[in-house]
């Protein structure tokens, strides 16, 4: 039961009204921010309480926005009503359950937690303000540093390096939190007080992945420019003052790890304690770790960054000719640029095209091109990146031109690798047309003719306007066909595609319980737990609940989300997304009459004494209990208060308790009505579960609140109308007194549950999907959405046609795209979903629709980019196969390293880069080749 209470008695008036609260934390807001400065403190507050304390500062416009629908818990004397004030701040959500306030670390908050869903970001004097008004806590100082390889743009650095210092000769380990932008100094100090160390004694390196890759002693370099990362391992090492020596033994060589985002702090001898050494050892990079931060990412000055050696920082052993193992700098969140790079210089026809004289086929004067300089930074990047050595290459040249081409990849922000993909191969082709005069070509309809003699027409009128490299190895074609759902018209096409994005939404789900309550009083609550998309919206619940309980065609569902005993918000936008729904909220449903002229939507909610209340007449020991009930009142003659009366006492007679013998209470009918199959028809839950005709003779303690927040007591027998309420519903409160629950059994009202009442991990369920799966789902036939109708010929009209894909003509690289991302104005989202790709045989024959190309479409995964983390952040790598070797290596930045093929696979997996297997290519080995003969499967 909620502490909050629902009375009309006298409540303490506070120092300032809602407005001037709202007036004042604006003005205060404007001017702080207005004057922020590196160093400056923000505070983390919980986006909840922001929330609300919104809503309650700007009561006026919530309420018209609600309809009234939104609960007020207080009045006074007079019986006007107050919006509820925020009780204290509670940042708990924000932070871990086992988190304590120590010295070294603070508050641990949650590692996914987002701006704008779960906190907000307050300059000091306005949360110094809030805490004045309302205290509570936990603090959660943040500092403003400045970002970006300009330096110039702030940032509020919410998430602090997570650093582990090692102390290996003391057997011993701590976590550590430090901003990126204190200083190796800083850092060597803190280990020295951590530890009980001298500061002569102590050496500190850059230890990640348990290699030694750095010796940290510029004392004024800032961390971040020493690029330490998030969650990586920092190597303290004691001296022996007497000689010099590292005490326990050698140092341990640099000679290669795994790749470098995160960050720890060691102090070794080099002979580990086996204890010591397996904990070290089984500690894992996460990827959730890893930020798109312009702040968190590598950003050396480029002097310092491009003398840097790195010859040793692959760790790759190969033999010395081999070439393709050099890394890309990481310039600053350019995961995404390097990524995608690694991929297209690692296809072999691009490789060998831009090692060769390409220039005689640049395209100077092609106004859709970049004037060629596009295509030259790339083959001079190509060609450093396959020149012998290790040394990472910084790719500011081909960064720069990037910029000055496409802006939308200017700046030091994370990007989809995946659109720079898509640029990328159309800058290239245009930069490389051959056809430097394109000519004017109209293409006919298919009109009945052979889809032969189409697709080849469209493809040459293709090839007259589009043709270069990236044509001959990327582009492919496929079928579209159109048809009118009015008069039947079949428009066919045959376009070229680069990619394949192929959509994964359809493959998770999620389970929701809902508890829906009927508006005349026929049933009892019944609690249904259905599936839906997880990224679906509020209408797909709807139309899930309407099916599971049996909703009759004259009825409609009103979804409201119930807090504290009333209701919170009536979700009516049928758009609203699911995943803004938390699995501990609660939901309730209401029945309502579809056709109802002139009705108002009244909603009953419940009062109980509280323990150990004595005095009835006292409004403030009458508590709010249970969950709210909706149903619709007809004011066609106006309202008088016997239909109030009647309205409730038949919401409320299904839970009369049974008179002339009936046996069991209302609780155990109810459960036996929502038992076994959750689409029980509406019927027989009446017939089970309603109770005999409720006595309309006596009258129920009912109170309305008016517009002008009275309480108007609805227990007094008087014909006259009451005045109606100006909004589309009002508020009726019931008090239950010892006698009325004498008569009722309200057990079904007492415990709405949770919309996820599963295992404690409360986890949608992500099942593993098939490639072949996606590409069915590409090319299923759908209507096309609204916004994108077609204009029919035929009617002379815009239509939602149905509209089929089909593959005809297969690229020599099937380059596919894995949509994982979806965009909303309000939400961005990834979808997790593991997709099973094959890496060898992936067999495409029975998809193309062309029959009379008899040969089979067979193809082998060469290359592929991951993306680890969620929407707007995140790190991206690519893996690699160097077909020369048969050997796949990791991609992470400058960070390269071998790979065994089992692990390929993963639910990170974004872009697939796929060839087409050539029979006798000895570059395949899959186990189905054998002495350079392929064996049928």
């Amino acid at each position: 039961m909620a502490a909050d209470v629902l009375m009309c008695s006298s409540s303490g008036s506070t120092e300032l009204t809602p407005e001037e609260e709202r007036v004042l934390i604006r003005d205060i807001a404007l001017a702080s921010e207005s004057n922020t400065r590196e160093g400056d403190t923000f505070y983390l507050l919980t986006q909840r309480w922001w929330q609300h304390w919104i809503e309650y500062v700007n009561q006026d416009q919530s309420n018209n926005m609600n309809d009234g629908l939104s609960l007020p818990e207080n009045c006074d004397s007079a019986g006007s009503i107050t919006p509820k004030r925020p009780s204290v701040i509670d940042n708990s959500d924000l932070i871990y359950d086992s988190a304590s306030e120590e010295s070294s670390a603070g508050f641990e908050i949650h590692d996914t937690l987002l701006e704008g869903r779960d906190y907000v970001l307050l300059p000091y004097e306005v949360w110094n303000q809030l805490y004045v008004w309302y205290g509570g806590g936990p603090t959660l100082p943040r500092k403003v540093i400045s970002s970006g390889l300009s330096q110039t743009e702030l940032a509020v650095e919410v998430y602090p390096l997570r650093l582990h210092l090692l102390a290996i000769s003391k057997g011993d380990r701590t976590t550590i939190r430090i901003s990126k932008k204190e200083t190796v100094g800083d850092l060597h100090r803190r280990a020295c007080e951590i530890f009980y160390l001298e500061s002569e004694q102590v050496c500190i390196w850059d230890y990640y992945g348990h290699r030694k890759h750095a010796l940290m002693n510029d004392m004024n370099r800032t961390l971040d420019d020493a690029n330490i990362q998030m969650d990586q391992d920092i190597l303290v090492e004691i001296i022996n003052t007497t000689n010099g020596s590292v005490l326990g033994g050698s140092m341990i060589q640099r000679n290669g790890f795994l790749g470098k985002e995160n960050a720890s702090v060691v102090a070794e001898p080099s002979k580990l304690n086996p204890s010591i050494a397996g904990n070290l050892s089984a500690s894992k990079v996460s990827s959730r770790s890893y930020s798109t931060d312009p702040a968190q990412s590598q950003s050396l000055t480029p002097g310092v960054r491009d003398l840097e050696s790195t010859s040793s920082v692959s760790g790759v052993s190969t033999r010395g000719s081999s070439g393709g193992l050099t890394g890309l700098l990481n310039l600053g969140n350019t995961c995404f640029m390097n990524s995608a790079i690694q991929c297209l210089v690692h296809t072999p026809e691009f490789a060998k095209y831009f090692r060769e004289d390409y220039h005689q086929e640049i395209n100077w004067q092609n106004p859709l091109g970049m004037v060629g300089e596009l295509a030259m930074a790339f083959g001079e990047l190509l060609r450093k990146l396959w020149a012998p050595g290790r040394t990472a290459i910084a790719p500011r040249p081909f960064k720069a031109k990037l910029a000055r081409f496409a802006p939308q990849f200017s700046g030091y922000n994370q990007h989809d690798s995946q659109e720079l993909l898509a640029f990328l191969l159309d800058g290239l082709h245009e930069d490389l047309n051959r056809v430097k005069h394109k000519p004017y070509i109209k293409s006919r309809d298919a009109d009945g003719r052979p889809d032969e003699e189409v697709a080849d027409e469209y493809w040459a009128n293709h090839i007259a306007r589009n043709d270069s490299i990236i044509v001959d190895v990327c582009q492919g074609q496929y079928k579209s066909t159109l048809v009118c759902p009015v008069c039947n018209k079949i428009s066919v096409t045959f376009d070229p595609f680069m990619y394949l994005s192929l959509p994964l939404q359809s493959t998770t789900t999620r389970t929701m319980t809902v508890t829906v309550f009927s508006y005349d009083g026929t049933a009892l609550p019944s609690t249904h737990t259905v599936t839906v998309p997880k990224q679906g919206r509020c209408r797909d619940l709807i139309q899930a609940l309407s099916v599971a309980c049996s909703l009759h065609h004259t009825e409609k569902l009103l979804l409201a989300e119930v807090r504290n005993h009333q209701i919170q918000r009536m979700m009516d936008d049928t758009l609203i997304l699911l995943s803004t729904i938390k699995d501990d909220d609660h939901l309730a449903a209401y029945k309502v009459s579809k056709f109802e002229k002139n009705g108002i939507y009244l909603q009953l909610v419940h009062r109980c004494r509280g323990q150990g209340a004595s005095d009835v007449h006292n409004a403030s020991e009458w508590k709010p209990c249970g969950t709210p009930l909706v149903s619709v009142i007809s004011s066609n003659d106006g309202i008088k208060r016997a239909d109030i009366q009647a309205t409730v006492k038949g919401m409320l007679s299904p839970m009369l308790k049974n008179k002339a013998g009936q046996g069991g209470t209302a609780l155990d009918r109810c459960s036996e009505t929502n038992a076994g199959n959750a689409q029980t028809d509406s019927s027989v839950m009446s017939k089970d579960c309603s109770s005999p005709k409720a006595d309309m003779s006596s009258s129920l303690p009912l109170q309305w609140v008016d517009d002008n927040n009275k309480c108007i007591d609805l227990s007094a027998r008087d014909e006259r109308v009451i005045r109606l309420p100006s909004s589309s519903s009002m508020l009726v409160a019931i008090n239950w007194s010892d006698e009325l629950l004498k008569k009722y059994d309200t057990q079904c009202l007492e415990n709405l549950p949770e919309v996820f009442n599963g295992p404690v991990t409360k986890k949608a369920r992500s099942e593993p999907l098939s490639l072949y799966t996606c590409l069915e789902a590409f090319l299923r036939e759908e209507p096309l959405v609204p916004e994108d109708m077609w204009y029919c010929p035929q009617c002379k009209e815009r239509r939602q046609a149905s509209k089929k894909l089909d593959l005809w003509r297969l690229p020599e690289v099937l380059v596919i795209h894995l949509k994982r991302f979806s965009y909303s104005r309000s939400m961005k989202h990834k979808l997790e979903t593991f997709v099973n790709f094959p890496i060898h045989d992936f067999d495409l024959t029975n998809y193309v629709a062309n029959k009379n190309n008899s040969r089979r479409q067979l193809y082998e995964l060469y290359a592929l980019t991951n993306h680890y983390g969620g929407m707007g952040s995140g790190h991206y790598t690519a893996y690699i196969k160097l077909l020369d070797e048969n050997r796949w290596y990791n991609f992470d930045d400058s960070h390269i390293s071998t790979i065994n093929e089992d692990d390929v696979k993963s639910a990170a997996a974004y872009v697939l880069f796929y060839r087409r297997v050539k029979i006798g290519d000895p570059s395949v080995s899959n186990g189905t080749r054998s002495g350079g003969n392929y064996n049928e499967p």
